[in-house]
Order: structure tokens, then C-alpha cells, then sequence
């Protein structure tokens, strides 16, 4: 009984206490919430981590068994084709030893006998050498004959240029040349110039009448060649000269081409590509790019067949009234006075007047 009139003694007390700590329980529970999540999900984190660290671990050890026996199956399948395609290349090499050996036996023994070939070449050298013997020896007559013939001419030059020169042959009275009386024999032209004998006049040919009816008879008889085809001198034959003075005209491209050629040509281009054509409106790039900004074509394009002049009907044109109280054109060199005042203080000789 006590007690219990204590406990309701302490009953205010003992509500504010409760108040207070429910006050403090709800202060610190989001907080406490937010621990007690953070916690779970730091666990749980780690218990996933390890699961999946458990599972690739699993994973990696059966892919290193698969990998390992495929890796095993392969090599030993690329050992295999190995193993065979080297007991061929031996296969083969062998076979071409015996092929080898059985082919030079075969031909040395009823092909080829080597000691007919034997002798066979050694004919063949001793008939070469004595070929080559007699083409030394023809060679060599050759020479001789060349050399000969070469004597032969310098000999007959030489006795022709003396019987030329036989006029300068020396006299008894009257030493000629080649006699030179400061020299103790004479020169070998001087003995050439006693041996031959002097050049005579040629003999004029007796031509043989034919009268007057055999030779109107005959017009197209063949008429022996002139003894001298070219006349003796620096001249050219009269055939050259008459094709030269009378040689075709050659005219050049400016002459042989008609003046208003360029422009007939642009005419014909203008007919073929309006024969040739499609349509007849040209074609406009950028037609849709901006449909409020009409396309402005460039001058060269504008019309279907050439280029337009520049700014103006020409090119060169000057338009003098655009040109008035606007200061003129300054060069970089200025012009020489001396030719300006050509014909007013001097001559065409160039002498002053």
C-alpha cells in the first residue's frame, strides 16, 4: 500500500519523464532509421560481394577447364595435320631420290652412252680447231688482199696526182719542185713525176651521122648518159633549182584559216547544243536552299552558251563621260619623252632635223 501511494506520488513525474524520453526516441529515430538502413545495406552489400566473388571464382574455373581442354584439342589436331604434311614433304623427298637415281640410270644406259658422247666430242673439238685454223687462215688472206687493194689505190692516186702535176718536172736547165738542189737526192714525188707519162688531152668522139628520116624515125630511141652527170663547180642541178623557184604556196595558219573562223565556230557549237538540248531552262542550284532569297546567277552561267563581256558590252571599252574630273591612270615607270616627240624633232634615221 505503500507502494503503490509512492507510484502516485511519482505519477507527474513520472509522465514528464515518459514525454521526455518519447520526445528524445522521436529526435533520434530518423537518425537511428538511417544507421540501421545504412548498416543493412553495408551487410547485405557484402554478402552480394561475396556471392558473385564466389560465383566468378566458380565461372573462371570452368572456363579455365573448357579453355584448357579445347586449347588441348587443338594443339593436338595441329599436331596431327604437322606430323602429316612433314611424313609427306619426307614422302615426297624420297620419292625424288629414287625417281633421281632410276631416271640417270635409265638414260646412261639407253639413252645416253657416255663414251659415245665421248668420243663424240672429242671429234667435235679436233674438226672446231681445225675450222677455227682455216678461218684464221682466210682471215688472214683477207688482210693481205685489203691491204693489197688499199696499195693498190694510194699507188694509182699517187701516179694520177703526177701525171697532173707532170708540168713541174724538172729539166735540165730549170730544177723543178720536188728537185730541190739544197737536198742530196731528189724527193720521191720527182721520181714518180720521170716514171709516168703526161696526161694527153681526151680524144673528141666521133658521133656517127644518122640522116635526117632514120632519126625522125626513131624519137624514142635510148640516147646514151652524158659523160659528166653534174657540171664541174659549186652548182646545183637545174631540177633542184626549177622545184625551188617553183615551189608550191605554203601559206600560214593566219593566212590558210578564214578571219571570222572563231566566230563561225561558236555559231556551229550554239546550233549543235540547241539541237542537241533537253530543256530549255537552265539549271539553278540551290533552288530550295531559301525560298524567300531569289538565286542570282553569276554572269558566265546566266546565259546557256559563252561568257558575257565584262561590266560592259567589251572588255576594252571606256566610258568617257564616267571617266570626267577623275585624275588619270599613274604607272609605275614613267614613259620615254625621247619617243613621244619621234617624228617632230627627229628623223627616221634617228638624226636631229
Amino acid at each position: 500500500m505503500a507502494t503503490l501511494v509512492k507510484l502516485y506520488s511519482q505519477l507527474e513525474q513520472i509522465k514528464e519523464q515518459y514525454f521526455i524520453r518519447n520526445r528524445i526516441a522521436e529526435e533520434h529515430r530518423k537518425r537511428e532509421n538511417q544507421a540501421a538502413v545504412k548498416i543493412q545495406s553495408w551487410f547485405r552489400g557484402c554478402q552480394v560481394r561475396g556471392y558473385l566473388s564466389h560465383l566468378h571464382k566458380n565461372a573462371t574455373s570452368i572456363q579455365k577447364i573448357w579453355r584448357g581442354f579445347i586449347a588441348r584439342k587443338l594443339f593436338r589436331h595441329r599436331l596431327k595435320a604437322a606430323y602429316f604434311i612433314m611424313k609427306i614433304h619426307f614422302y615426297k623427298k624420297m620419292a625424288v631420290k629414287i625417281q633421281k637415281r632410276w631416271r640417270g640410270y635409265y638414260v646412261r644406259k639407253y639413252i645416253h652412252n657416255y663414251y659415245a658422247r665421248k668420243r663424240y666430242l672429242e671429234g667435235l673439238t679436233r674438226k672446231n680447231n681445225q675450222i677455227r685454223r682455216d678461218l684464221e687462215e682466210f682471215a688472214e688472206l683477207q688482210r693481205r688482199e685489203r691491204e693489197r687493194i688499199t696499195l693498190e689505190k694510194e699507188e694509182r692516186e699517187k701516179n694520177i696526182q703526177a701525171q697532173r702535176l707532170h708540168f713541174l718536172l724538172s729539166t735540165k736547165q730549170c730544177p723543178g719542185v720536188y728537185n730541190s738542189p739544197f737536198k742530196t737526192e731528189p724527193d720521191e714525188m720527182e721520181l714518180r713525176l720521170r716514171r709516168v707519162k703526161p696526161r694527153s688531152a681526151p680524144k673528141e668522139r666521133k658521133t656517127p651521122k644518122i640522116p635526117p628520116d632514120l632519126f625522125n624515125l626513131t624519137p624514142n630511141r635510148d640516147r646514151l648518159p652524158p659523160i659528166h652527170q653534174k657540171p664541174q663547180g659549186p652548182f646545183r642541178s637545174s631540177l633542184e633549182v626549177q622545184q625551188q623557184r617553183y615551189r608550191p604556196l605554203e601559206p600560214s595558219l593566219r593566212v590558210a584559216t578564214s578571219i571570222t573562223a572563231l566566230e563561225e565556230a561558236r555559231e556551229e557549237l550554239r546550233r549543235q547544243e540547241w539541237r542537241t538540248r533537253v530543256i530549255d531552262q537552265p539549271f539553278l542550284p540551290f533552288l530550295n536552299a531559301s525560298p524567300k532569297k531569289r538565286y542570282e546567277g553569276l554572269m558566265h552561267t546566266s546565259t546557256p552558251f559563252e561568257q558575257v563581256g565584262y561590266g560592259i558590252k567589251h572588255f576594252r571599252e571606256e566610258q568617257k563621260e564616267d571617266l570626267q574630273g577623275k585624275k588619270p591612270f599613274k604607272t609605275v615607270f614613267t614613259t620615254c619623252h625621247i619617243f613621244d616627240k619621234f617624228g617632230r624633232l627627229y628623223s627616221n634615221a634617228g638624226n636631229i632635223v
